[in-house]
């Protein structure tokens, strides 16, 4: 993002988002990134620092004791049959009880690659904040996330986007049908994903409480007028392609009366809140996303308790 020495180009990071959204293939990623090769950077030096590093990724660790998680598989029979997918809540002493607490539950949707541990990582951090989270796995009937997003991509690449929609669907209506969720569910993802949760703003309807999709495509037109979920748009400034669309994604929204909030935020570029990749991580956005997600949530989520008589 900038030009200083050390620094990867801004035009290399581009090349890189173009790269995991299938629009060049691997070699041509290679060769490009090969033209910033100056000022004591190697081409293999910034692949490298353009690679996920999940470790780098990881702020709540599979096993806190603050919560306990589990994979769980749903079915989907408008979709590829099943979806399996993380699913994570708070533990407390309340947990142990025979009833425990009702909780918002919240979608979170991967990237093109399937359920890497950086989504992961998210759903977990939603159960830290009270939420109960599911990340399903697209990738469930190829095998699930092979743990290398190059051939995650490959795998997204052969299933048929609109079953993957109706899987996600059912996921949804899964989480919001689940005896310890309170009735209110929201969806967020990135990139994909993000694009998934205007997607099932626009299915769901009254069934989904509110979304904040990061870096996603917009809820296709024709869907808009269905939405009832309160929208949270976050977008980089620098990611052109969509910056560019979000005028018009706004205007829609807005035309059909649909509670709204849109970001573009500075200095970020497409995958600023993605940790696990620290070229394009920009952590006080990021920060500041994350923090008016969970308020958003809190907001459209929460059930208010009624007041003594």
């Amino acid at each position: 993002m900038t030009d200083d020495p050390g620094k990867i180009p801004a035009p290399a990071i581009d090349l890189y988002t173009r790269f995991i959204h299938g629009e060049i293939w691997r070699r041509a990623f290679m060769r490009g990134v090969g033209r910033y090769a100056v000022g004591g950077l190697t081409a293999t030096a910034i692949v490298d620092a353009l690679m996920p590093n999940y470790a780098l990724g990881q702020q709540v660790q599979k096993d806190d004791e603050r919560i306990r998680a589990s994979y769980v598989t749903v079915p989907s029979p408008d979709g590829h049959g099943s979806i399996r997918g993380y699913l994570v809540r708070p533990f407390s002493a309340d947990s142990r009880s025979a009833t425990p607490a009702l909780l918002p539950g919240v979608i979170v949707i991967h990237e093109n690659r399937g359920l890497n541990p950086h989504t992961e990582d998210v759903a977990r951090r939603f159960a830290l904040a009270n939420f109960m989270a599911f990340a399903p796995d697209t990738l469930t009937t190829v095998g699930g996330y092979p743990g290398d997003d190059y051939r995650g991509g490959q795998l997204f690449a052969s299933l048929d986007r609109a079953k993957m929609t109706q899987d996600l669907v059912a996921a949804a209506r899964w989480l919001k049908a689940r005896p310890d969720c309170n009735g209110k569910i929201a969806a967020t993802g990135f990139c994909f994903g993000g694009g998934q949760a205007n997607a099932l703003a626009g299915i769901l309807g009254p069934e989904l409480a509110a979304a904040a999709p990061f870096y996603g495509g917009a809820t296709p037109a024709a869907a808009v007028a269905n939405i009832r979920a309160a929208i949270l748009i976050h977008h980089g400034a620098l990611d052109t392609r969509l910056a560019a669309d979000y005028p018009a994604q706004v205007a829609e929204l807005a035309r059909h009366n649909v509670r709204h909030e849109g970001h573009l935020w500075p200095d970020s570029v497409h995958g600023f809140f993605n940790d696990a990749t620290p070229e394009r991580y920009n952590p006080v956005t990021a920060a500041q996303a994350w923090a008016r997600t969970l308020e958003w949530f809190n907001e459209h989520t929460r059930v208010p308790v009624p007041a003594r008589s």
